[in-house]
């Protein structure tokens, strides 16, 4: 499954971008301390083990800025299973080494889905069966082979703090940024699916959401209104120019910011307006789109086409209080305009 949207890739590429450039100087700084603590200590092995690592890294930094970050995730993945073990196995399990195994696991799980949004493939069970083994395999090492390196207990207990803190700071950073890719991409799915694709405007169920809203109903007034003859526009000058004509009509019935207006469906539109001094007046501001629409000459491809919309009007009755009765009453005005002429407002 690959990302489908431009939106899409771009909430995805700064997720995934910031987190691993974040996890990657975060695990350098990891191992620079790592490297001033074990050389103070005493312990040059695992002192020459986070030089290496300390390249290693700063090699990495090159996957980021080449985008190959499926690489990077098991580039990283296999340095800290190595490091991590070897780590237990030399210090013993009281440093916490082993500890770092888990937050490895959720690792695997967040790169493999940020690899299926990408189009790679980074299957996250194998990785997670893997540390798994591991993590067992090194607590038995140590119970029946002695460690390289007998820490001391304020070592130990710094070490296994530091790692349990590490673990911690990275689950909660996965998850937040997880989680937050989350919300974006909810957020945008909701809006897309709440608004019309060809005029950008709220579909019926932006209609739903907006009717929702509102909380004095009386208030207001809903007309329903219809491109008189569209199916004639769609034969004689194409679909693409049917398209056009209700694009142009978007922008006309736009043009008031105190109109809500909605693609009901096909060539028919949904207008909400709150009534203002009175109802009557309110419905000759309506029927100003009307008018607006028939002085309109849309030109397509050269060709001046004129066309008219009907329209029907009501207010908000209490008794009949879902929007589909709503609608109903309008069209039922909008049919009576309809079957005597077209080309006007009916109230």
């Amino acid at each position: 499954m690959q990302v489908q949207s431009t939106d899409e890739r771009e909430i995805f590429e700064k997720a995934i971008k910031k987190t691993t450039l974040f996890s990657n100087i975060i695990f350098l700084v990891c191992h620079i301390t790592y490297l001033i603590l074990f050389f103070s200590c005493n312990l040059p092995i695992m002192g020459w083990i986070n030089l290496g690592s300390i390249v290693y890294y700063l090699l990495l930094f090159i996957l980021i800025k080449v985008k190959k970050y499926n690489l990077f995730a098991m580039a990283c993945g296999s340095e800290i299973a190595l490091y991590m073990g070897a780590g237990t196995m030399i210090c013993g399990i009281g440093a916490g080494f082993h500890i770092c195994f888990i937050g490895n696991t959720i690792l695997a799980f967040y790169s493999g889905y940020f690899a299926k949004k990408r189009g790679d493939r980074i299957n996250p069970i194998p990785w997670g069966v893997a540390f798994l083994l591991m993590y067992i395999s090194v607590i038995l090492y140590c119970v029946f082979v002695e460690p390289v390196y007998k820490l001391d207990v304020v070592l130990n207990t710094v070490l296994f703090i530091g790692h349990v803190f590490v673990v911690f700071a990275f689950t909660t950073l996965f998850l937040h940024t997880f989680i937050k890719y989350v919300y974006k991409l909810e957020s945008r799915i909701i809006k897309e699916s709440r608004t019309d694709k060809l005029t950008q405007i709220p579909n019926r169920y932006g209609l739903y959401d907006y009717y929702d809203s509102i909380n004095d109903k009386n208030a207001y007034a809903l007309a329903i209104f219809d491109i008189d003859d569209f199916k004639k526009i769609n034969d004689k000058y194409g679909h693409q120019c049917g398209d056009f004509i209700l694009q142009e009509i978007t922008r006309i019935a736009n043009t008031d910011n105190e109109d809500f207006v909605a693609r009901y469906g096909g060539e028919e539109f949904i207008v909400i307006r709150k009534i203002e001094s009175n109802y009557e007046d309110t419905c000759n501001k309506i029927d100003e789109i009307r008018k607006n629409i028939e002085n309109h000459q849309f030109v397509y491809e050269g060709k001046s086409i004129t066309t008219t919309v009907t329209m029907g009007v009501s207010q908000y009755n209490e008794k009949k209080n879902s929007i589909e009765d709503w609608i109903t009453v309008s069209d039922m005005k909008l049919y009576d305009g309809k079957k005597s002429g077209k080309n006007k407002t009916v109230i």
